[in-house]
């Protein structure tokens, strides 16, 4: 981690002399206006190279909030394809024990908007899916999310508003898939 300033030092605002971007319009200048195919690449139903990415992904973050706006975002995963697809348009993400904070599932309760990040350890990949999403306790689909003989409780179901491919740069940037950036990940193994 890097600090612009000894974090031991006497504290001082650390914001200070920054110039904050306030407007739409500053953004726009400042960033450029997206490329056709940027804003053509969204839409509501899954596509097969969708689905192929769903069946091959073994992790996504969900990102909720609450009914003040408060944000949470928590990784989820499982055995690739955990997530179920009921129909083009909505998907059940079965519910697996945890730490048992539900942090997610009590934003949703307030706030149904979700997001989530869909990754394949290795690839390139990014699936980004945006929507609405209901908590249920039972479903004939639960049997097929049945997993190691462990049924679960609960699924989050998510009615799709837009998905597409998200830019990989921050992935290449990050070098997340390339072993030589994981500095002292040996230590870490096992050992969260």
């Amino acid at each position: 981690m890097s600090y612009a300033a000894d974090p031991t030092a006497p504290a001082t605002d650390p914001l200070a002399g920054t110039v904050p971007l306030c407007s739409a319009d500053e953004l726009r200048e400042l960033l450029g206006t997206p490329h056709p195919i940027v804003i053509d690449k969204v839409h509501d139903r899954l596509t097969d190279d969708d689905l192929d990415l769903l069946a091959r992904s073994p992790f996504c973050t969900l990102a909720t909030s609450d009914a003040d706006g408060n944000c949470d975002a928590t990784p989820r995963g499982d055995t690739p394809g955990f997530t179920h697809v009921l129909d083009r348009g909505t998907i059940a993400l079965p519910d697996r024990p945890g730490n048992r904070r539900a942090d997610s599932f009590h934003n949703i309760l307030a706030n149904p908007r979700v997001g989530l990040l869909y990754l394949i350890p290795g690839a390139m990949d990014v699936l980004r899916v945006n929507g609405r999403a209901r908590i249920l306790t039972d479903a004939p689909f639960f049997d097929a999310m049945t997993l190691k003989g462990q049924r679960p409780k609960l699924a989050l179901v998510v009615e799709i508003d837009e998905i597409f491919r998200h830019c990989p740069a921050s992935l290449k940037r990050s070098g997340v898939w390339a072993p030589q950036t994981w500095e002292g990940a040996e230590a870490r193994v096992g050992g969260e």
